[in-house]
């Protein structure tokens, strides 16, 4: 079970760009960023090398921030196939990674993300990282993107763990409650892409 106490490591995969964010709960229950940014890898190098760099460097970063959880973007369907076997390759680093580290790790499709962070799961990327930065009181939106999205991730399943587990507890409301309905209308839009 997800200790509430505990930090979030939301990654954004990306074989060129890694980004990741920290983020955890105040003793006064405001959401904090701990820590985020981005891991390269060079596009010129070979393939098989690039994912050892990555798969190091999630392995490092696992080891210092000791999340309580992490939450990965799902992969879900792009234009550009080589781009979505990129990102699908570094999605599958860090799911491997977490769980051989014993850390568990859920993932979110990215309106999923938008509807915890904006409350629309067809926000735009702007309002995203406008957002980020408002609920985090950060003085401007994280840079790079990757970064932001990658807090947007950890806030995502900051808050949706403790309201799934409320809905689903005796009195809560229960399977087809509006959480649930509105989460399920955001993965259907995902569907439809």
């Amino acid at each position: 079970m997800f200790d509430l106490d505990g930090s979030v490591l939301g990654i954004d995969p990306g074989l060129s760009r890694c980004g990741y964010g920290v983020v955890r709960l105040t003793t006064g229950r405001r959401a904090e960023a701990l820590a985020c940014g981005v891991i390269r890898t060079a596009p010129t190098d070979p393939l098989p090398e690039r994912l050892a760099a990555l798969a190091v460097e999630l392995e490092r970063l696992l080891a210092e921030v000791q999340p309580a959880a992490v939450s990965v973007e799902r992969v879900l369907f792009q234009a550009n196939a080589r781009t979505a076997m990129s990102v699908g390759q570094a999605s599958g680093l860090a799911l491997a990674t977490a769980a051989r580290m014993g850390i568990p790790v859920t993932q979110y499709s990215p309106n999923e993300v938008k509807l915890a962070v904006t409350g629309d799961g067809g926000a735009d990327k702007v309002q995203v990282q406008a957002m980020v930065a408002r609920l985090l009181q950060l003085d401007a939106p994280p840079r790079p993107p990757d970064a932001a999205d990658a807090l947007a991730l950890a806030l995502c399943h900051l808050w949706r763990v403790p309201l799934a587990g409320a809905a689903a507890a005796p009195g809560g409301v229960g399977g087809a409650g509006g959480f649930e309905r509105a989460v399920a209308a955001a993965v259907a839009r995902d569907d439809q892409l």
